[in-house]
């Protein structure tokens, strides 16, 4: 792999964090699922699109009717994924520093010190996160970018690695705010779930007829492998066809829609592809990997006129963009 086939790494992990060998990381992943699918029936590709996520560096919106698991699916993800975990229920009262902290004022010490708010985890749910109003929303923008939280002019790191997994209710638009489109654009995957079939939706009654499955759950997994395999996906190769064909995927959107992907989007669509290669097996990406993550990755960016939809932009640039 030359310099010019990797990818910019703006926030790269620690430099003692070595990479894990491509079947390694592959493994973890497979592990992880499998172990998902012990609480979550008949979801299979919504978790490898979380697990694409988190190896990718990214954040993750479920949106859907209340009661498909949207919820149970995060936390299950969270438990076998080992590390901290903390929820965020929002509601129309939430204020931004029940989301990112508050200094506090310590009698004894006579200084104010920082009480980190629940985004300060390894794996966050927002439940409902469109339940809350924009100001509470916008609490979320600089720690999905930046992996950070400013409090009265003080930043505060939180842990890595770092990924929200975000729900969001679409069946109650008069008791909702929808979501601004620069935090729109911070979710790497937007994900729906959809009812089981009649097969599945009857294994899972029996699952929980005693005992939720929930809650023996255990980790298969640890902050270290997490953090080993981000770093696999970091370093496989995208070479300068692949890169170009996603930039000429992204102007035929710019150019067929209101408002076309950005360049985070590319790059969020990079490294899906990346993970999405190490679920296969590969330390490349190979244009298949691409058309694979580009529906869930991008759609929900883009704003279109009349009865005309993201998605449908997005198959219209597959049809009409060769591949060089």
């Amino acid at each position: 792999m030359t310099d010019a086939d990797a990818v910019p790494d703006s926030k790269p992990e620690a430099p003692a964090v070595s990479p894990l060998p491509t079947e390694d990381a592959a493994d973890l992943a497979t592990r992880i699922a499998d172990n998902v699918e012990r609480v979550i029936v008949g979801h299979r590709d919504a978790i490898e699109n979380i697990l694409i996520a988190v190896l990718g560096r990214g954040h993750l919106l479920l949106e859907d009717v209340p009661g498909v698991g949207k919820t149970m699916l995060a936390r299950a993800v969270a438990i076998s994924l080992g590390g901290s975990f903390k929820r965020v229920q929002f509601t129309p009262d939430l204020l931004p520093s029940d989301v990112t902290g508050v200094n506090v004022f310590n009698q004894q010490s006579r200084e104010f010190e920082f009480q980190p708010g629940p985004v300060f985890g390894n794996v966050v749910l927002g439940d409902e996160i469109n339940r809350a109003p924009p100001k509470t929303q916008a609490a979320l923008l600089e720690v999905m970018e930046e992996e950070q939280v400013t409090v009265d002019g003080e930043t505060h790191r939180v842990p890595n690695p770092f990924t929200v997994i975000a729900t969001q209710n679409d069946v109650e638009p008069n008791r909702t705010y929808e979501l601004p489109i620069a935090e729109i654009d911070r979710f790497m995957k937007k994900l729906r779930l959809g009812y089981p079939s009649e097969t599945q939706e009857t294994e899972l009654l029996g699952r929980v007829a005693g005992d939720h499955p929930i809650d023996s759950l255990e980790s298969v997994a640890s902050v270290e492998d997490v953090l080993q395999a981000r770093r696999t996906v970091s370093q496989v190769t995208v070479r300068e066809p692949v890169r170009s064909y996603i930039s000429r995927l992204a102007r035929h959107t710019r150019e067929h829609a209101q408002l076309g992907v950005s360049p985070r989007g590319g790059i969020a669509l990079v490294r899906a592809s990346q993970a999405r290669a190490v679920f296969e097996g590969r330390d490349y990406v190979v244009p298949d990997d691409v058309q694979t993550e580009v529906q869930s990755v991008w759609a929900h960016r883009i704003r279109t006129d009349g009865d005309d939809t993201g998605s449908a932009v997005v198959s219209r640039a597959l049809d009409t963009v060769a591949v060089e």
